[in-house]
């Protein structure tokens, strides 16, 4: 089993990139589990086309321990399991915290025995790094953290936080940077960033996703390109990216 987290900046397309990579790899006849750490819980919407998904901490708050792994996962294009964390009421509560607390949900009720997943993706906001969004990267939780980022001046300082903290837990045996997927945004020294923050974070390039409407019109309907336009240009880009992906947690 894989279990890997992708941190980014919000609005770099963290979730419609790794939703893609679900469908990718479903396609491909692997089990796919997608967990959404960010409390907006909006990581799967692209997968199973609900607006709104009862999220796992909901499901604590209204039944405690009476909420059953068959509430807490829906099932979504090409058989992905979808959670969504959720976060606490707003204004009130940590929204790291509540990805811990979800997490434990999880692995209290054996999702790993129960549905065997090949590879688990932890979608995760990379704006801050606190301790509770860093719940991915430590406890075994994932093997392997790559950073989605563009080469906007933000975008790439936000990337290079996320590195400076995946390092710090490596350094613990959590755990590692597997590289960095740019999501090209076309702006100027774009590449030349990306380079600057590759050598100064001591990773690489996995894959470069290439700006494409295509992209943008299956995110209005709610679905991945894999589903939408499976033989477009854009599904090929992300089957590439999920075929190096599974290079990158063979190294």
């Amino acid at each position: 089993m894989y279990k890997i987290a992708f941190y980014g900046k919000g609005g770099i397309g963290r979730s419609t990139t790794v939703s893609n990579l679900s469908a990718a790899l479903a396609e491909k006849g692997y089990t796919v589990m997608q967990i959404g750490c960010d409390p907006k819980a909006d990581s799967t919407i692209n997968l199973h086309g609900e607006e709104f998904k009862t999220t796992v901490l909901d499901l604590i708050r209204e039944k405690n321990q009476d909420a059953t792994l068959d509430e807490m996962v829906t099932r979504g294009y090409g058989g992905v399991l979808c959670v969504e964390a959720g976060g606490p009421t707003p204004g009130l509560g940590c929204a790291g915290r509540g990805i811990i607390i979800a997490l434990d949900a999880l692995d209290d009720r054996h999702y790993v025995e129960e549905y065997h997943p090949d590879f688990v993706f932890y979608d995760v906001l990379g704006d801050v790094v606190c301790g509770g969004f860093a719940m991915p990267i430590r406890e075994g939780y994932a093997d392997k953290v790559f950073i989605l980022t563009s080469g906007e001046a933000m975008s790439v300082h936000a990337a290079m936080n996320i590195a400076v903290a995946v390092e710090t837990f490596q350094k613990r045996g959590y755990a590692k940077l597997g590289g960095v997927v740019v999501n090209r945004r076309n702006v100027k020294r774009e590449d030349e960033r990306i380079a600057r923050l590759c050598e100064d974070a001591d990773t690489h390039v996995v894959g470069t996703l290439d700006y494409s409407e295509t992209v943008q019109d299956a995110d209005e309907l709610h679905k991945t390109v894999i589903e939408a336009y499976p033989d477009s240009e854009a599904a090929a880009m992300y089957r590439r990216l999920a075929d190096q992906l599974i290079k990158e947690m063979d190294v």
